[in-house]
């Protein structure tokens, strides 16, 4: 199969790798402002990994051409933060072609509708099948440009819908060999809320703002940076979370419930849980505040959880907190800013119900 992958940094190379180790002819692109891991790629003819899954896997392309990266592929993965979704779309747009299947990984919050909306495709259009994963299937860091190391491929609780939802099953098939534990979600609404990330990264970033700023990131986030009181915290916004999730008909698993599904974790706890996580172990924390754990996982996460609770009659007082301080740390208006907003994609006038129906 040829695949196609859009993002050249942690996330997108582990993919890239894993594609290829599986037997698939892999292109990877990126943008021409993000050049070192496709210059890497590119000298070395493929991307090294180290971690959970080791050893070099070629790819067939690297370099900054979409039209030359999309060109027969059967599946394209665009992997990489919220803010990257809509530039691969519209980047697309001009390429993509009947029976393609797109996936965005991981949805962030609404990624498939984001990337439809980007590309200019009707939200029931299954002619290109959108999909999105609740969140990255591994735990990576990018050692060295086209470099990974994988601390955990997830062992379960690794969520897909497509957009349609009636296409899911559909886009399972296809990445089964490289996904086997990858499972349905009923819909959009439950892949973007089963997204751990702006649960657990905010709140733990902010009790740990003094030890970041002072110590540029040299201590393990998880292992070190949870204490009882910041596992509260957590816990508060993902009850939140899951609040809202009951109020639109979708599950949402606790984020310590899932950790243990996945792999991550051994003991569903807000605060030990974390503490003694294998599937964590060695990852630092981040080397400033200015990172994605508060400009991505608050400006889009649980912003746009705020908003979704405010739509279908929730209240989310701890998520507004938490943006609150953050916006104040940061000099920014989260909120006011709108980067992912139920109406930046198209959806603020229907209700719980009618969203149900919509998506299905």
């Amino acid at each position: 199969m040829n695949i196609a992958v859009l993002g050249s940094g942690n996330g997108g190379c582990a993919v890239a790798f894993d594609c290829a180790a599986h037997g698939h002819q892999v292109s990877l692109f990126d943008f021409q402002q993000f050049p070192d891991s496709i210059k890497a790629v590119q000298k070395n003819g493929g991307i090294h990994c180290e971690g959970m899954l080791e050893g070099f896997q070629p790819l067939v392309y690297a370099g900054h051409e979409i039209e030359k990266t999309l060109d027969g592929a059967d599946i394209i993965y665009a992997v990489g933060p919220a803010y990257s979704t809509r530039p691969f779309a519209k980047a697309c747009k001009p390429h993509l072609k009947k029976g393609q299947i797109v996936i965005v990984c991981p949805s962030s919050c609404g990624g498939a509708i984001e990337f439809k909306n980007g590309a200019g495709l009707d939200l029931r259009d299954d002619g290109i099948v959108v999909a999105e994963t609740s969140t990255l299937p591994y735990a990576v860091r990018l050692l060295e440009p086209g470099k990974v190391r994988i601390f955990n491929k997830l062992k379960g609780g690794l969520l897909l819908a497509a957009v349609p939802a009636k296409k899911t099953g559909y886009v399972l098939e296809q990445v089964r060999d490289v996904y086997p534990t990858m499972s349905a979600a009923k819909n959009v609404l439950q892949t973007s809320l089963q997204n751990g990330n702006p649960v657990i990264h905010p709140a733990i970033t902010l009790m740990n703002v003094a030890l970041i700023e002072r110590t540029k990131g040299d201590f393990d986030f998880y292992h070190q940076g949870v204490t009882p009181a910041v596992g509260r915290l957590v816990e508060g916004v993902d009850r939140e979370r899951i609040a809202i999730g009951n109020k639109l008909g979708v599950e949402v698993i606790p984020d310590p419930e899932l950790g243990v599904i996945q792999g991550y974790m051994t003991e569903a706890t807000y605060d030990n849980g974390f503490n003694t996580a294998p599937g964590f172990a060695g990852v630092k924390a981040q080397p400033s505040l200015d990172y994605r754990y508060f400009n991505e996982d608050v400006g889009y996460g649980l912003v746009f959880l705020q908003k979704l609770g405010e739509q279908v009659g929730v209240e989310t007082p701890v998520i507004s907190a938490v943006i609150t301080l953050v916006s104040l740390l940061m000099e920014r208006d989260y909120v006011g800013e709108a980067r992912r907003t139920m109406e930046t994609l198209g959806l603020s006038k229907y209700s719980a119900e009618e969203l149900e129906k919509l998506l299905a």
